[in-house]
């Protein structure tokens, strides 16, 4: 069977310090269906994407920050961008888990040109995540 794609999906390979941890933590916590795997890394099915944890213990951890809205903005992230009740929910997911957020889910560039929720994490590893959300869609990559 063969599945056609509207856009091109976005691949994206990254650093565990443990696959059962990534295991619990993607496939559990954030709900991301798992592909293909063995014994040195696994596939993600991450809100339609694929991410790919490889097992690489020494390549894990966030280092940097950038200044961003008043937030010191973990420079190596990834994430995605759901819609506004998809993100409260996992918002409230994360928070019922004891999820610890780098920068607390909260609403970024109030009443300004990319005005979007915002919520950012560490996954087991030290990898960051951002989730978002855009009340309007056309503000994703407003200028």
């Amino acid at each position: 069977m063969s599945t056609t794609f509207t856009i091109p999906l976005f691949h994206l390979a990254f650093p565990v310090r443990d696959l059962a941890e990534a295991r619990r933590f993607y496939g559990g916590l954030l709900g991301c269906p798992e592909g293909r795997s063995s014994e040195a890394w696994v596939d993600f099915n991450f809100y339609g994407h694929q991410v790919v944890a490889h097992l690489s213990p020494e390549e894990c951890g966030h280092r940097a920050t950038s200044a961003v809205d008043g937030d010191d903005v973990p420079v190596r992230h990834f994430g995605a961008i759901l819609p506004m009740d998809q993100w409260e929910a996992l918002a409230a997911r994360l928070r019922a888990a004891g999820t610890q957020f780098v920068i607390e889910p909260h609403v970024r560039f109030k009443g300004q040109v990319g005005e979007q929720a915002t919520m950012f994490f560490l996954d087991p590893s030290g990898n960051a995540l951002e989730f978002k959300a855009f009340a309007d869609l056309n503000q994703v990559f407003a200028k």
